[in-house]
């Protein structure tokens, strides 16, 4: 993943067919007032986390050119940002008199957003300081100008800064505003530009990537068919992975039952928009049993022009959407589902999309399958991004993200780190399971998602190298930056919660769906054929990119249980029912200590068709890098898995 600064691209979480990849958010705390540093006048209140740690005395190449080009966002307070805060928790604790009752944007914005009086004097600031004020919404202010201007607002000097072989500008001191608008000013991003700010441009988005398949043969429902002439393992001949899961056997292992979504709306949120989406998921629908698409359940909210097309791999992201509304639809078929795209994966364009579906309270559940590692986020971004999710909490408005698909990510970055926005206290961290449904769409078990892979030898006789090489596993871990919440006090062992050393930090995931590739969903979508034309095909995929959809939908199912009324921030309320029968408690040994599950799979080497051979591989499950699905919670599959009686226990 590249640096997650407020220009910085998200990565797709868990589109996978073999691997995958990670995901952003933490805490901002405001210092108190400070003097200034680099000579410039006192007065001021600090904007913590602006200075970025990689801006070094070691790596500093001087002072950054005067006439040089900054862009920016001065994000605001509000009237009350630590009364939003504690109205959002307020709203969503089963324990508080305020639980559940809920403000309207109308209602959130007249208590704690932005007065008139704020923006004018921010604007006036801005202004006064050189800047040129290219925007203005409820939530912040965007601006440009030149380094000279950016250094006179801010009291700090922006340097260059030599960072992984490239420099960047940054400020050299940490950022800051007048000290008569810290009630006003929340933060400030954009003024690092790391990796480099690319440039803004109108076009059109490139068509599908190529197609991908997947070669047989396959098993219909998990064991149903092995071959005994490959070698064994784990005592056992291992069955062939799964074609993929479809709707029926998905809403089977979660508890579907008769429930729906009726009457619920989940948004989306990705970048970009597959051009083909609609005929993809009716197509998709009418093959595997789902309800067909009623007029208008489906809808998209797009941005006018879409920018960093190359940088963000624009047409990667059709998959992630596909994926995200088949599966949700699957879980829930009954539902509305309302796609909200951003211009690009970056931080600002994925903030405007969260802020579309709040402002406008768009839905009441939020799936989004996108991030970055943690140590890539800054305080500055983090707090926008917290400010968003806790608007929604208190709105009745929830927000799920994938927690990653690199395990804990030391074999992707060579640090054990959480992903992120998988990590704010703010928002339901979906982790990840390899799933077994066996004959006649029965629950059999699952493990925690953490794959190692090992290729059959060339004479056929045994795995070489078993059990193999981690192959990717469900993000979690221990977060650096985000204190423990109040909802895992007493259910996350200190064992975990302390393991950094020091205070209780927040550990990630919360709950958990199936994410392993390996046991995966099904998807349908166009993509570009290898003659060039481009055609509907269909493809098993993973990742905690399906995990998160999944949860979004099963969420629905739960909100209409309790006839319609919202679950909001859901988090208290899954704690809650942590240890009892809403939950499968996932380990990676389900049947049993000591026996070990695997499948077999077999790939085209080109990804396409048999052209240029096959290779057959074992993918041993439940072997998460160091994280562990054990009894209880734990940092792969958080509380567990949604069980039969998980959607009834939403009833009231």
């Amino acid at each position: 993943m590249r640096s997650s600064r407020t220009r910085s691209p998200r990565a797709r979480a868990g589109l996978a067919w073999a691997a995958t990849l990670p995901l952003v958010a933490g805490a901002l705390a405001l210092g108190a007032p400070a003097a200034d540093a680099a000579g410039h006048d006192g007065g001021r209140h600090a904007l913590q986390g602006t200075k970025p740690l990689w801006a070094t005395r070691q790596a500093d190449q001087g002072a950054t050119s005067a006439s040089a080009a900054v862009t920016a966002r001065v994000y605001l307070a509000g009237r009350d940002a630590k009364g939003l805060a504690d109205r959002a928790r307020a709203v969503s604790d089963p324990h508080s008199a305020a639980y559940g009752k809920y403000l309207s944007p109308a209602q959130v914005r007249a208590r704690y957003g932005a007065t008139h009086d704020q923006i004018a004097k921010v604007t006036d600031w801005l202004k006064t300081s050189g800047l040129t004020v290219t925007g203005t919404t409820n939530r912040y202010l965007a601006v440009k100008g030149d380094v000279a201007a950016a250094e006179r607002a801010f009291a700090t000097d922006l340097h260059n800064y030599r960072k992984n072989g490239h420099v960047y500008h940054a400020p050299s001191t940490t950022a800051s505003a007048p000290a008569s608008l810290a009630d006003a000013v929340l933060t400030v991003t954009g003024l690092n530009n790391a990796p480099r700010p690319a440039r803004h441009h109108s076009g059109e988005l490139p068509p599908p990537e190529g197609v991908f398949r997947n070669s047989g043969p396959f098993s219909s429902y998990y064991g149903s068919r092995t071959d005994k002439a490959l070698p064994s393992a784990y005592g056992s001949k291992a069955p062939y992975a799964i074609k993929g899961y479809t709707g029926k056997q998905l809403r089977a292992a979660y508890g579907a039952k008769k429930w729906t979504g009726k009457n619920v709306t989940v948004a989306i949120t990705d970048a970009y928009a597959s051009p083909t989406i609609a005929r993809d998921a009716d197509t998709y629908a009418a093959r595997h049993g789902d309800p067909r698409y009623r007029r208008g359940q489906l809808s998209q909210v797009l941005p006018q022009d879409y920018t960093h097309i190359k940088e963000c791999g624009a047409a990667g992201w059709y998959g992630e959407e596909t994926l995200d509304v088949e599966a949700v639809h699957a879980v829930a078929p009954d539902a509305d589902i309302v796609y909200v795209g951003g211009a690009s994966c970056m931080d600002d364009d994925l903030l405007d999309s969260l802020g579309k579906i709040v402002d406008g309270h768009l839905a009441d559940l939020v799936s989004n399958s996108w991030g970055d590692i943690e140590a890539n986020e800054t305080p500055d971004v983090a707090a926008a991004y917290d400010q968003i999710f806790q608007q929604g909490a208190v709105q009745g408005i929830g927000f799920y993200f994938s927690s990653g698909d690199n395990g804990d990510e030391v074999a992707n970055t060579g640090t054990k780190q959480v992903d992120t926005p998988a990590n704010s206290a703010w928002v339901t961290a979906v982790g990840g399971t390899s799933l077994a449904v066996g004959k006649h769409d029965s629950y059999q078990w699952e493990t925690g998602w953490g794959t190692r892979k090992a290729v059959l030898s060339k004479d056929g006789n045994d795995w070489t190298g078993f059990p193999g090489t981690f192959n990717g596993g469900a993000g979690g871990g221990t977060s650096k930056t985000v204190a423990q919440p109040f909802y895992q006090r007493g259910v996350v062992p200190d064992g975990l919660a302390k393991a950094n050393g020091g205070g209780a930090m927040r550990t990630v995931p919360d709950i958990a769906a199936v994410a392993d590739p390996n046991t995966g969903f099904l998807v349908g979508q166009t993509q570009t054929l290898p003659d060039g034309k481009l055609g509907y095909d269909e493809y098993r995929i993973g990742g905690t990119s399906l995990a998160a959809p999944v949860i979004a939908g099963v969420q629905a199912l739960a909100q209409q249980a309790r006839h319609g009324v919202a679950l909001g921030f859901a988090n208290p309320g899954i704690y809650q029912r942590y240890g009892t029968a809403a939950y499968h408690d996932v380990t990676d040994h389900p049947l049993g200590a000591g026996r070990d599950l695997a499948v077999v799979r077999v790939d085209y080497v080109n990804g396409t068709d048999a052209s240029k051979g096959t290779t057959t591989s074992l993918r041993s499950l439940g072997q998460d890098s160091s994280l562990r699905a054990v009894v209880g919670y734990d940092d792969v599959t958080g509380v567990g898995t949604p069980g039969a009686g998980y959607v009834s226990s939403y009833r009231p």
